[in-house]
């Protein structure tokens, strides 16, 4: 059991890339918590994903042991959070579990959008926040201006900001010393009922579900029936460790100290991100403040491109719901592309890490349906009902309006782009909120539609501006507005595959965009195809891809022109009869193209 006063529980807050999780190597190195030959960059990242693409996915815990300079022996538990607005939720679980924070900013880029939204998730929760500006060491690092940049922006005091170089382990010694002297021990009550935070959980193949817990009052040892106060489900505590990233046993867990349990637990779903634990008998009576289960934002249907991998994909998707409890699916059937599931993801980056764990993982080809967003549906016998599907949206005389979600997005951006952001957010339907100056750089705050967000947006914002615009954003609500559902119909029958929700005024140029899209990518065949986006039964835009054709009229020279008239008229009454009973194929490859817009 440890003192209070010699517990420190923190987590790093940053912007994508600047340098968290190399703080936390050099903090997890400098200490001696793993030895030489096992250290290797990105300690606390265990995904390939992760590693690759060099961000954070899944908040990751470790307990290191630090003799400080007065002397005594201090416990830190470090929780490093993702990054990405998309994990959000589990964002700001983690920062309830700690009372501090260290605010990692890049000396060479300044404060970023992401960086602004964690460190009021670190606000909201009381915290104590240590400023440290990281690669102090490049030749482009201006560590006055970044650290007036803080306090203007974000408005705490960085004159004793602490100027480190991650990579170099420059500075580490007084981040350490910092982290003992300036951040407040936990509170807590060893002889009060047992209340834990759930903090994360994850699936391990011999000890099933994992949970990992910060104790706020009582103790938990090995042995104790324990509860989750909002699933109501009761489980033996069969395995006490805490994380030196190795599980080392221990015999309990105090106040103020952040480990993990096993007990026999078969699903992720069934350990809540944000849930309160106590005892079954004696627990506490009131569970902690903020829990809210994790609701999808973004749907899109995987479909195997071999139909034969039908089985192999639900067995993939099975498995990686073990691990993941914010994943949702359900099966669906096309008349295009066959079986496979509806999912539901977190935000975009958690579809494509989902994608290409299943790609990879389990070594699948999938096709991908374009991302939509939940619509309600207002009926006007009164009732209310979410649409996940275009392809479901219910007869338009029944509705009486449909609303969608709304976001609240922050872009930083430097001062000469400012007007092509200006101008692609005007584009996409956005309402002003906001717009202030940091010093070369414009923050701009702006309302917009979620769905007009998840198709390219991002992207097309890297290219205006170069890569130098960060992004970050929170969902608001819903708002009604005029939206349609658009139908692809290629030879008269509708595609749903390719069905989408637009609204009213875009319609005719997003449909217009489509029919010439598919025009290229459909192979032609023997007889005339139209290819027409409607709204309902109103075609609003239409290509002809023409037919294949031998030439008829080859073998007459000269004569009447009725023999070619003849010979012609033969040919388009064939062509007309073959049009009927003609099935058109659209190749996957088409769908694929078809799916990604980028003008």
């Amino acid at each position: 059991m440890t003192d209070l006063d010699r517990i420190r529980n923190f987590s790093i807050v940053a912007h994508i890339d600047h340098g968290k999780s190399t703080l936390a190597d050099r903090l997890i190195q400098l200490t001696g918590t793993v030895a030489a030959r096992d250290m290797k960059a990105q300690m606390l990242d265990s995904m390939d994903i992760e590693r690759e693409r060099g961000i954070t996915i899944k908040a990751n815990t470790v307990r290191i042991e630090y003799p400080a300079k007065d002397g005594k022996t201090y416990i830190l538990n470090l929780i490093d959070t993702p990054g990405h607005v998309d994990f959000a939720y589990e964002v700001s679980r983690s920062m309830r579990a700690v009372e501090g924070s260290l605010l990692v900013v890049d000396a060479s880029q300044g404060v970023e959008a992401q960086t602004l939204a964690n460190v009021y998730q670190a606000l909201d929760a009381d915290h104590e926040i240590v400023p440290v500006l990281n690669k102090v060491d490049l030749p482009a690092a201006e560590p006055e201006r970044v650290k007036q940049q803080i306090e203007d922006v974000i408005g705490i005091d960085a004159s004793q900001a602490i100027q480190i170089s991650a990579k170099s382990g420059l500075g580490i010694p007084d981040v350490l010393e910092a982290i003992v002297t300036r951040l407040p021990a936990p509170k807590g009550n060893r002889n009060a009922p047992l209340k834990a935070m759930l903090v994360d959980s994850w699936y391990d193949s011999y000890l099933g579900v994992v949970v990992l817990i910060r104790v706020i009052d009582g103790v938990v040892r090995k042995g104790d029936r324990i509860k989750m106060m909002q699933t109501g489900a009761v489980y033996g505590v069969d395995k006490l460790a805490v994380l030196k990233p190795q599980m080392v046993d221990i015999a309990e867990l105090g106040p103020g100290e952040i480990g993990i349990w096993s007990g026999s637990i078969k699903q992720v779903r069934d350990t809540r991100v944000g849930d309160t634990i106590t005892n079954e008998k004696k627990g506490c009576e009131t569970p902690l403040p903020g829990f809210k289960p994790a609701q999808p934002v973004v749907f899109c249907g995987l479909f195997p491109v071999d139909a034969n991998d039908f089985e192999a994909l639900r067995d993939a998707i099975e498995k990686l719901q073990l691990n993941d409890a914010s994943f949702s699916s359900e099966m669906e059937t096309s008349a295009a592309l066959g079986f496979g599931f509806r999912c539901g993801f977190l935000g975009l980056l958690h579809l494509e890490v989902i994608r290409d764990r299943l790609e990879r993982e389990y070594d699948l080809d999938l096709i991908t349906t374009a991302p939509s967003v939940v619509y309600k549906i207002h009926m006007r016998d009164g009732t209310m009902q979410e649409l996940h599907n275009p392809a479901d949206m219910p007869d338009l005389t029944f509705v009486d309006h449909i609303e969608e979600p709304r976001i609240k997005a922050t872009i930083m951006v430097p001062d000469e782009y400012l007007g092509d952001v200006l101008k692609l957010c005007q584009d996409r339907r956005g309402i002003q909120i906001e717009l202030t100056y940091a010093g070369t750089r414009a923050m701009v705050v702006y309302d917009l539609p979620l769905n007009e967000v998840v198709f390219d947006f991002y992207d097309r914002l890297k290219s205006v501006t170069k890569g130098y615009a960060s992004f970050d954003y929170q969902i608001t609500g819903y708002r009604e507005d005029h939206l349609v559902k658009m139908s692809i119909l290629v030879n008269d029958e509708p595609v749903d595959a390719l069905s989408m929700m637009v609204h009213r005024d875009r319609a005719e140029a997003r449909g217009r965009m489509m029919c010439e899209k598919l025009k290229d990518l459909i192979p032609r065949h023997m007889f005339k195809i139209p290819i027409q986006a409607a709204i309902g039964g109103r075609v609003i835009a239409r290509e002809t891809l023409s037919a294949l054709r031998k030439d008829v009229t080859a073998k007459c020279y000269g004569g009447d022109a009725t023999r070619k008239r003849k010979l012609l008229d033969k040919q388009k009454a064939g062509k007309k009869k073959m049009r009927q009973f003609g099935k058109v194929e659209i190749p996957q490859t088409a769908f694929i193209a078809a799916l990604k817009m980028d003008s």
